[in-house]
């Protein structure tokens, strides 16, 4: 149901700093200045759809993202539904089903330690896995090390 056009595009989303999560879109083509747009998820099919709480603005007062707290990735999973309206017109609404594991930037490495021997030339670098809600295993780890002389 709908004006065809009046749909969000470019749904993006996502989670930093362990348990944050920004969800963003765009408005849709056709859409006029006052629609306005709600993004509603939930991680179980079980739960009830949430609205979001957190709404990010753009200069016309229409929500284009949304910023969420205490996400856990636990739950594989998420579905979201996007759908507004418009002086009492249904716009388009916008489905999309997300593996959070997928949308994680994770965390630089923590402690990182450099130790060189000038004598023999040698340096030992160490550090800790970056945090994360999710990965439970270190070994899961890949790292790439860039060594510049200066």
């Amino acid at each position: 149901a709908g004006m065809n056009g009046t749909a969000i595009e470019n749904f993006v989303c996502v989670i930093y700093n362990v348990s944050f999560m920004n969800c963003t879109w765009q408005v849709g083509k056709t859409a006029s200045g006052d629609t306005q747009y709600f993004l509603y998820w939930k991680t179980s099919r079980k739960e009830d759809l949430t609205e979001c709480q957190n709404y990010i603005k753009d200069n016309c007062g229409r929500h284009t993202g949304c910023r969420f707290q205490n996400v856990t990735i636990e739950k594989k999973r998420a579905y979201f539904l996007v759908n507004g309206s418009r002086s009492g017109q249904n716009i388009q609404s916008h489905e999309k089903m997300i593996m959070l594991y997928k949308i994680e930037k994770l965390t630089p490495p923590l402690n990182v330690t450099v130790n060189c021997t000038e004598a023999s030339h040698v340096c030992e670098i160490s550090w800790q896995p970056p945090r994360t809600s999710h990965v439970k295993r270190h070994a899961c780890f890949k790292y790439e090390i860039v060594i510049e002389n200066k």
